[in-house]
């Protein structure tokens, strides 16, 4: 599980055997998981998060999207 970043306690990361399903990053805090896809930006789930959780998630994947896929591109590719 390929950590892509940590930020405001939140963990970033990939499952190295998800290569076959669209660009994509999971994020997990705590008990809460969840799962955005990264083009387009959207919600796959998010489960065991506030809704402040949700939208700091969302916040931090918008403001740092171009390291996301560039770290998706490095370990998939």
């Amino acid at each position: 599980m390929p950590t892509a970043f940590r930020r405001k306690g939140f963990r970033f990361f990939f499952y190295s055997n998800e290569n076959n399903e669209p660009m994509h990053v999971h994020v997990e805090k705590g008990n809460g998981i969840g799962k955005v896809w990264l083009e387009p930006i959207n919600v796959a789930y998010m489960i065991g998060f506030t809704p402040k959780e949700e939208k700091r998630i969302m916040q931090i994947i918008n403001d740092d999207i171009v390291n996301l896929q560039a770290s998706w591109n490095e370990h998939f590719e």
